[in-house]
């Protein structure tokens, strides 16, 4: 889901050929290139994004409804939730009004735009997905002090952290990256304002560029991903321990629909960017894009409602109400 992770570092001055243009908008390629498929990728995107909506908002309602729900662990689900619905609004919007106008052009600031909020939901789903592997580490391994450590008050200031926390770093990274001087050229070879894409497009020095990209890999992705393996390796041991077996296996099944969903968003991401330079090409990474950004909201629901009795029996309390 997360474009500035694992960047391909390589230190490279571009020189513009002839006058630098002041372009006030762009151009977002999209799937332009294969213009037979337009309505069916038109139709698609619609009911997938449908699809995350109803998924995540119906996640986000049984959350706050059901009073067997109002625990730290559904609360952090229930925003996880949110933050995946404005992460898709940032992006599928703007695509599918692109797919069904065929007006592909996006503001300088409308682009600025996209980019800053595409790069702060996502860092604050890895800083999310890092605080949901918390919960479950004090709540197994700390299960006497879970309620003294784990209070409403620490489960609102640690959502806010995982808002607040990119800000400053992602506001100054597409302030940098807006303030270089663009070549000839205005189409950005992808389906939203992704930093490697715009940065193609830019003329002069962009290795300051490179290492902020790094920094924040660093900073947003890697930190929370080692977070939650720390968290996992003392969790599995501790399960393992457990006496009985109903024991083992609810606290298994508390886990499992997290981990399942860390897999595929940090799965995903290492995928796409650790790929050999040679095999990169704008039409893959567009279709990747698509994993992170589409695929994994869309599947989220779906894997905490089918692998969670508790949020099962609150979705059939509103269903049979």
């Amino acid at each position: 889901m997360l474009s500035f992770c694992f960047p391909q570092m390589k230190h490279q001055v571009k020189t513009p050929e002839g006058n630098l243009t002041a372009w006030m908008e762009f151009v977002l390629w999209g799937f332009a290139d294969i213009p037979y498929l337009q309505w069916f990728l038109f139709g698609m995107f619609f009911v997938i994004y449908m699809i995350i909506l109803l998924g995540n908002g119906t996640i986000m309602v049984i959350t706050k409804v059901d009073p067997a729900l109002h625990t730290p662990m559904y609360f952090f689900l229930g925003n996880f939730s949110f933050v995946e619905i404005c992460y898709v609004s940032v992006t599928l919007p703007r695509m599918l009004m692109n797919l069904g106008t065929q007006r592909r052009t996006i503001s300088l600031v409308a682009c600025a735009t996209q980019m800053f909020w595409a790069l702060l939901l996502g860092a604050a789903e890895c800083f999310l997905l890092a605080v949901m592997a918390y919960d479950r580490y004090v709540a197994i391994c700390n299960p006497l002090q879970y309620s003294l450590v784990m209070t409403h008050k620490v489960c609102i200031q640690l959502v806010a952290a995982s808002w607040i926390t990119g800000i400053p770093v992602q506001a100054g990274q597409t302030l940098q990256v807006f303030s270089l001087p663009f070549c000839a050229s205005n189409v950005i070879n992808h389906f939203f304002c992704d930093i490697p894409p715009v940065l193609k497009l830019a003329c002069g020095e962009t290795f300051t560029n490179e290492l902020m990209i790094f920094v924040a890999a660093v900073l947003f992705v890697s930190a929370p991903f080692l977070l939650i393996l720390t968290s996992y390796s003392k969790i599995i041991p501790t399960v393992l321990k457990l006496p009985s077996a109903t024991s083992r296996t609810k606290a298994f099944s508390t886990c499992s629909s997290h981990l399942t969903v860390v897999l595929l968003f940090f799965g995903s991401a290492i995928i796409t960017y650790l790929r050999p330079e040679a095999s990169h090409s704008a039409e893959t990474d567009k279709v990747l894009s698509l994993f992170y950004t589409i695929v994994t909201p869309t599947f989220n629901p779906i894997i905490y409602s089918l692998r969670n009795k508790d949020v099962i029996m609150a979705l059939k309390k509103i269903l049979f109400k």
